[in-house]
């Protein structure tokens, strides 16, 4: 097993920060990572969450266990998720942060699909097209849920502490502070790790409503007919653990698999030890193993 898996290491391909042009002025920077074996392989496109980046966590720990396991990983940040090309770990253009929006997500996540079923791709002959899997984490499993009901070039889809509807961050937000929201044009959101006060236009609530049909999550999932796995903390703060059963209520046909865990699973960020926690891990063998099934 020890000789396989540095086998592995030695030939694995790892390209990050590639710029794919987005569809709204801004680019998707993007990484790719395969183990090189002359075969084309099942390709996995993450999406992360809101006050999350591609790297968060040191998530290469996690794109390297799938690209052993024989997929080829992608991961990447939306476009403006206040992140830049230059920084992609920081939240520098807090402008970006502002004007994003659901449908701007769709959209980017829609960027890196049509790159990957691109003849033209220049890692085409490690990318099976015919078997494009998508996962996403808290806000981005609501995400790739929607994206894979407009898409049939999806063929699976795996959420992580997702949310069940498109309310992020404003669900729990009284009257009063939705007004106030349309009054003044911005909310600020607290980021819990970098204690900025990350903006938030009203564009991102008329988006929702002027967008309802095609984001909602429960008429999506309850439309697919693809394999789909529901992951969950069962200690989850934010994305309380209800909402995991209320997706697999939507979807029965789903698998819910559960941790005794937070949010992120055990991480934090920064992440600097060698091994995901437990938690992590367990989710993602669970998810490894559950696309390989397929």
């Amino acid at each position: 097993m020890f000789d396989t898996l540095m086998v592995y290491l030695w030939y694995m391909h790892v390209t990050k920060n590639k710029i794919l042009a987005g569809k709204h002025g801004r680019p998707v920077v993007t990484d790719i990572f395969f183990s090189y074996d002359g075969r084309k392989k099942p390709v996995v496109i993450y999406a992360h969450g809101i006050n999350g980046f591609k790297d968060w966590g040191n998530f290469d720990l996690v794109a390297r266990q799938f690209a052993i396991a024989g997929f080829t990983f992608i991961k990447f940040n939306f476009s403006h998720n206040g992140t830049t090309a230059e920084q992609p770990e920081d939240f520098v253009d807090l402008e970006a942060y502002a004007q994003d929006n659901y449908t701007i997500q769709l959209d980017d996540l829609e960027t890196v699909i049509d790159w990957v079923t691109d003849s033209a791709n220049e890692y085409n002959d490690a990318i099976d097209t015919d078997k494009i899997y998508l996962l996403g984490h808290s806000k981005g499993g609501g995400m790739v849920l929607l994206k894979a009901a407009e898409d049939v070039r999806i063929r699976a889809v795996v959420t992580w502490a997702a949310v069940s509807q498109c309310k992020t961050p404003w669900a729990t937000w009284d009257e009063q502070k939705i007004k106030d929201w349309e009054t003044t044009g911005v909310q600020h959101l607290t980021n819990g790790r970098t204690k900025q006060q990350m903006p938030l236009y009203y564009q991102l609530y008329r988006n929702y409503i002027d967008n309802a049909t095609r984001l909602n999550i429960q008429e999506a999932i309850s439309t697919l007919r693809i394999p789909i796995l529901i992951c969950h903390g069962t200690e989850d703060p934010a994305v309380d653990i209800q909402q995991a059963y209320q997706l697999h209520h939507w979807q029965p046909n789903a698998v819910l698999f559960t941790v005794e865990s937070d949010h992120v699973f055990g991480r934090k960020h920064p992440w600097t030890q060698e091994h995901l926690p437990k938690p992590m891990q367990e989710v993602v063998d669970k998810t490894i193993n559950f696309l390989k099934a397929i």
